[in-house]
């Protein structure tokens, strides 16, 4: 076991550089239409995100000889691109093998669609009910079935800090700041320093993930949770007072945001043009190829107001209804749940396994927060990672978040996101 921890290690660190979110010996894939192949779709395409998916290949390769894998990846930032290329084939009757989905809500439209089958009897063959923890395990239940394999743990609430611009403008970088107020006021130091766009900002999903982390700060984890089942109205004060904090935040930001894909907006922290981004732990991979050494050059804290809460995605992989190749996908699905291929994927990617019998000592130290907060802290679902709404839910605040971007009109926001909730609740 420690040579392969040494060796995925190895396999990380070199993912890392160039980067710049219980299996078999071999599977029966007799059942597969006579061809031994497994076609699998992600949007991991490049950087440490294709470094993680290849060190998963690797251990499936090692566990099911036999089986060919075929890489059906398209890349695009989280995923917009897609899961638009993957609803025109299940729409067309030509389902992959298996595909990438984030882990909860994100998979009800496809459940609701007929396109996904059942693994509720895949997790008692394997026995992953025991060496899933129950948090992760509700997470993944959508009215009493499992519909994916998470191969990891990702979190969302996480605000990634250039200890150097920080100190330079008199700011303590070793501990985050209690409140969103407390944030702003040292956004404003910073700017009043020098520093043009202390918070680095990308594309449209970065922009919800920044507007659930200030939900999350305003609301609590019980009053945003709320948002996704009615308990809290859209229309509430307090979703109109983090409104105004996310537009507050948004104007120390860098002017070009909407153009930027996420890898970008975190290389504004490391070339020193900022000094904060809020962004999930994917970006570990970026500070790692940097050189960077976690709590000398860079640091991470939960984002200000949001502490004692853990905001969870996770990537899964699910069995499409209609899979030309389901024995060789349930090969996959098996790799994906074991202790190898988590070990082996989540070294390269930066996440955190989902199985808690994983050897994570040789886990860097970022990893090892999100470890502890993980086991501690309140778990709350990522609404821009799909784990919190249903895809067309998401899609309705997306536009919302978008077209703020733009008119900064907190009023007509506000009514999207209640005509949004209005139409997904019903």
């Amino acid at each position: 076991m420690r040579k392969k921890v040494a060796a995925f290690a190895g396999l990380a660190v070199a993912g890392l550089v160039l980067a710049g979110c219980a299996g078999g010996s071999g599977g029966d894939s007799s059942a597969s239409g006579g061809q031994n192949q497994v076609e699998v779709f992600t949007w991991w395409a490049s950087g440490s995100e294709k470094i993680g998916l290849d060190a998963l290949v690797k251990v499936f390769g090692e566990q099911y000889p036999d089986v060919e894998f075929i890489n059906a990846a398209v890349a695009g930032g989280a995923g917009t691109n897609a899961k638009a290329t993957l609803a025109s084939r299940l729409e067309a009757g030509d389902p992959p093998d298996s595909f990438q989905a984030h882990a909860g809500a994100e998979l009800t439209d496809y459940v609701e669609a007929g396109q996904l089958q059942d693994l509720t009897s895949f997790y008692s063959d394997n026995k992953l009910t025991d060496v899933f923890p129950a948090s992760l395990i509700k997470q993944l239940t959508l009215d009493g079935k499992i519909y994916s394999v998470p191969s990891n743990i990702h979190r969302a609430n996480v605000t990634w800090v250039n200890t150097a611009v920080l100190k330079k403008a008199g700011i303590d970088p070793t501990a985050g700041p209690a409140t969103l107020d407390a944030w702003i006021s040292d956004l404003q130091k910073l700017k009043d320093s020098g520093v043009e766009s202390p918070l680095a900002l990308g594309t449209q999903w970065t922009q919800v993930q920044l507007f659930e982390n200030v939900l999350l700060a305003d609301l609590g984890a019980k009053g945003y949770t709320g948002l996704w089942d009615g308990s809290t109205k859209w229309d509430d004060s307090s979703v109109t007072d983090a409104i105004n904090d996310y537009a507050t935040l948004l104007g120390f930001t860098n002017s070009d945001y909407s153009g930027l894909e996420w890898d970008a907006a975190t290389q504004i922290l490391i070339d020193g043009n900022a000094g904060y981004n809020v962004m999930g732990d994917w970006a570990e991979a970026a500070f790692q190829q940097a050189g960077w050494k976690y709590g000398n050059e860079y640091t991470t804290w939960a984002t200000p107001g949001t502490d004692g809460t853990f905001d969870f995605l996770a990537d899964s992989f699910t069995l499409p209804v209609g899979a030309k190749d389901e024995q060789p996908a349930k090969d996959w699905l098996t790799t994906v749940s074991s202790v190898d291929g988590q070990e082996a994927f989540n070294l390269a990617k930066g996440s955190i396994p989902a199985r808690t019998d994983v050897d994570t000592s040789a886990f860097g130290a970022y990893q090892q927060t999100a470890l502890k907060s993980f086991a501690t802290d309140t778990i709350v679902s990522s609404l821009a990672h799909g784990a919190a709404a249903k895809l067309s839910w998401s899609a309705d605040i997306g536009s919302a978040v978008g077209q703020f971007a733009t008119d900064k009109n907190v009023a007509t926001f506000q009514t999207a996101l209640v005509a949004a909730a209005d139409k997904a609740l019903g």
